[in-house]
């Protein structure tokens, strides 16, 4: 258990470069917190003590404002940055060497029954405010944009972005440049098709006007 918990507080300094200091971590980091207690509440959960696991569950989001449910798997190395707002499901199983930030939801998409959760495979990234829905896979080595709404498989070793997610990167082939776990600096195609509109109406418009010149430049000779 003690090993645990060094590997989780390492993590932190791995992944957080605001980290000074081992005491602050254990004392100040909700994520922390969150996977600690979720521990407990899966070991009852397993146990079939549903109710004192959902208690634990409950008393750890009032306290960390992160939502995980007792029946959730969950791998080591699993990092959540501030985490406010984060949401994981009972059905969702969670790999190795994951990262999510604040306001991700794992969750389902209705009222079904068995698998309704995401799989989320080893060394995923999931950025801030993404929507993971329903029994589908992400794909190991992938990343999922910030603000995306992801309803299909994820391949392995791809970027996702938008709403809905759409496969931008996969297998190092690049649709348009990346940067590498910077989610900030992920691509974003909805922003490039407005782009390629506003070209369009300016061309329009361009051609709108030779065609106005040309009409006037006629009925000037026919005046004649």
């Amino acid at each position: 258990m003690f090993k645990r918990m060094k590997e989780d507080i390492e993590v932190v300094f791995e992944q957080d470069p605001a980290a000074r200091s081992a005491f602050e971590v254990v004392l100040t980091y909700s994520g922390l917190h969150a996977i600690w207690a979720h521990r407990i509440a899966h070991a009852l959960f397993k146990r079939k003590l549903y109710f004192p696991a959902r208690v634990m569950s409950q008393a750890s989001r009032f306290f960390t404002g992160i939502e995980i449910h007792p029946g959730a798997k969950i791998g080591r190395r699993f990092f959540i940055d501030h985490g406010m707002g984060v949401v994981i499901g009972e059905t969702c199983e969670i790999g190795d060497n994951v990262t999510i930030y604040q306001g991700v939801t794992l969750g389902g998409t209705g009222k079904e029954k068995g698998k309704r959760h995401p799989t989320i495979k080893d060394n995923v990234l999931i950025a801030t405010g993404a929507k993971v829905l329903g029994s589908i896979t992400v794909g190991e080595n992938s990343k999922i944009g910030g603000g995306s709404v992801v309803l299909k498989e994820v391949p392995p070793n791809s970027t996702v972005v938008g709403i809905p997610g759409r496969v931008v990167i996969q297998d190092g082939i690049r649709i348009q440049k990346e940067k590498d776990l910077n989610h900030c600096d992920l691509p974003d195609p909805i922003a490039d098709r407005i782009r390629d509109v506003e070209s369009e109406l300016i061309q329009l418009r361009r051609e709108l006007q030779e065609l106005k010149d040309e009409r006037i430049e006629v009925n000037g000779h026919s005046n004649i």
